[in-house]
């Protein structure tokens, strides 16, 4: 992987544990080469993610919409920033971009960007590795829904596992290495899961 997309939270956090984590995985894809895509933010676990990549002599491509320029949040020290229109713009760019997609905790905005994101690779639309860092077990109310989600007949098995999982950034990037994308099936027939 030479190019990996962070979606992450504008926002800190109550735990530092979150910001921390994002400092770690910056300067690891600055110190392993790997160029950061994200959404071009200057604040929260989005600053310091890029901040970290910048820090360690990395190189750090953002993408952000026209009206969160106007909003003055967008960072002013990055290797590259595109300018787009709109939030599914900056969603396609930043997939374009990349060769991985990692997802540390977040609102809504990481959600909606890894639901998509997952929906995509569920549709064979791309092979990319998908991984979450559950930071303090962020992300265990999730997963489990999407246990329910297998569980109860709405998401095949095969599609849960295209969402790989650690609490660690060195475990995570191995995975996401060494991850083998699932042949795409046909197209579901209607009622199928």
């Amino acid at each position: 992987m030479k190019s990996i997309l962070v979606y992450c939270g504008a926002n800190y956090g109550k735990n530092p544990a979150y910001r921390e984590t994002a400092k770690t995985l910056g300067t690891r894809l600055a110190t392993d080469g790997i160029k950061l895509i994200y959404g071009g933010g200057s604040v929260g676990l989005m600053g310091v993610v890029a901040d970290a990549v910048l820090a360690s002599g990395g190189h750090v491509v953002g993408v952000i919409p026209d009206f969160l320029v106007k909003m003055e949040v967008g960072h002013k020290s990055l290797s590259e920033m595109h300018n787009v229109e709109s939030m599914h713009e900056r969603k396609a760019l930043m997939e374009k971009l990349c060769d991985g997609i990692i997802t540390l905790p977040g609102g809504y905005g990481s959600i909606d960007e890894l639901f998509e994101i997952l929906t995509w690779a569920q549709l064979g639309l791309h092979k990319k590795p998908i991984g979450i860092l559950n930071v303090n077990g962020f992300y265990d109310f999730l997963l489990k829904q999407l246990d329910v989600m297998v569980e109860e007949g709405f998401l095949k098995q095969e599609s849960r596992d295209l969402l790989l999982v650690s609490d660690n950034v060195a475990d995570l990037l191995h995975k996401m290495e060494n991850f083998v994308p699932i042949p795409h099936q046909k197209w579901l027939k209607r009622g199928d899961t």
